[in-house]
């Protein structure tokens, strides 16, 4: 017999961008950093962990990674890093600018927005 646990877990993608992206930028943290990540964003976009990781892999997630890395500088716990990133990126908004240059909603949460563009961008190409 299964415990109910074993259900909860999910293999999260490896970065396919491994020399620029969130995982480039986070250099000897990005092993820590990644599910950390990964899970975080995909929780609280509820976005699937493919479109997470093309956001992560992407100019986005190298910025992204900015604020883990501005986050540590205040506390070390790489948990509570990206999780105040993650939080900084929901209280911003889409605007007008972004609405119009990439076809994002109004008022969608940024990081939401940006993950979702990611997945539809890469279903294009």
């Amino acid at each position: 017999m299964r415990s109910s646990q074993a259900n909860d877990f999910v293999k999260i993608p490896a970065s396919e961008n491994k020399s620029w992206g969130f995982w480039g930028t986070m250099g000897g943290y990005a092993s820590i950093a990644w599910p950390i990540a990964m899970t975080g964003i995909s929780k609280a976009t509820g976005e699937p962990f493919e479109y997470v990781r093309i956001f992560l892999d992407s100019r986005h997630g190298r910025h992204f990674a900015d604020a883990v890395q501005d986050a540590l500088l205040s506390n070390p716990d790489m948990h509570l890093a990206v999780a105040m990133a993650i939080e900084k990126r929901m209280n911003w908004t889409i605007g007008h600018t972004i609405q119009r240059s990439h076809g994002i909603p109004k008022e969608l949460p940024y990081l939401t927005g940006f993950v979702i563009q990611s997945g539809i961008d890469q279903d294009f190409t």
